[in-house]
């Protein structure tokens, strides 16, 4: 099996050197990393000859938006043409266990049919000076409250769509090419993942999460509710309500409303900048709690 990690990136090249610094310590090495720089030309000085070779694709995000579905989608395809069977997919704020390839290469040789896998991630606490140290990744995190922890050695089936991110995850190179990657109308923060795991769901692919598999997710700095993204979750939510039907992230949004950073016109059916007109293409209001 031809393993392939895929990450985009903007930035953060220090999440990518421990990124890379994991990979390399790992029970399995994949094939190939390929890098995603969007708008990043400076990612291309990481380049160190280290095995899995370190491939960069260079991607423009134009309208000052993170183009992560499309970051992915471009990625994959790379991976695809150099001969990948399977695609692990991480972000690059996310340092891969010891035994997150293998895991997800195990599970993938002995699923029945083609499936939708999920690591586990845990959560970092600010580094020490100095910086992380791989050893003791596995002391410090916190595996986010939301999301199930499966057994090391085995995995939990028939998990729920809604949970998938894409922080880590793997997929077979023929479930990838059957789905179609993500939706590319979305750009900026938020609901390209929560769409893909649709997509997934629509066709009947199970979400399993895998033990074992690992991901650490380095520390930085947010705001909760995320203010900096305010317009493109708006946007993303607008999106994904005419694609599937119901609100994703409404959570945040009603979080937004309460601190009057947006309003919900009845007469327009649109959320709106408080005192302006439409933050975006305009919602109805959300129905469905996050």
């Amino acid at each position: 099996m031809r393993l392939a990690v895929v990450t985009p990136v903007s930035g953060r090249h220090d999440h990518l050197r421990l990124q890379r610094q994991a990979l390399l310590a790992g029970t399995v090495r994949p094939d190939v990393h390929v890098v995603v720089a969007i708008d990043d030309c400076a990612v291309g000085s990481l380049l160190d000859g280290s095995r899995p070779c370190l491939e960069v694709i260079e991607l423009s995000g134009r309208s000052g938006r993170l183009p992560l579905a499309k970051a992915r989608n471009l990625g994959a395809q790379h991976a695809l043409t150099a001969g990948a069977d399977l695609l692990v997919f991480l972000d690059v704020d996310c340092a891969p266990g010891p035994r997150l390839v293998e895991r997800y290469a195990d599970h993938a040789a002995r699923a029945e049919q083609p499936e939708l896998m999920c690591g586990p991630v845990a959560y970092l606490p600010p580094p020490p000076a100095g910086g992380y140290l791989l050893a003791s990744l596995a002391k410090l995190g916190h595996p986010h409250p939301a999301r199930p922890v499966p057994p090391e050695t085995g995995a939990l089936s028939n998990g729920d769509h809604e949970l998938f991110w894409s922080l880590s995850f793997a997929t077979s190179a023929g479930l990838w090419q059957q789905l179609g990657g993500f939706c590319e109308q979305y750009s900026g923060y938020g609901a390209e993942d929560t769409d893909f795991g649709q997509i997934a769901a629509s066709h009947g692919v199970p979400l399993t999460w895998v033990g074992g598999a690992w991901a650490y997710h380095q520390y930085h700095s947010v705001s909760d509710p995320p203010r900096q993204h305010l317009e493109d979750i708006v946007r993303n939510a607008a999106i994904f309500h005419r694609r599937w039907g119901w609100w994703p992230m409404s959570g945040w949004l009603h979080a937004f409303e309460r601190e009057g950073l947006i309003r919900y016109d009845l007469h327009t059916q649109t959320w709106t900048a408080a005192g302006s007109g439409p933050v975006s293409n305009g919602i109805q209001a959300p129905h469905r709690g996050s």
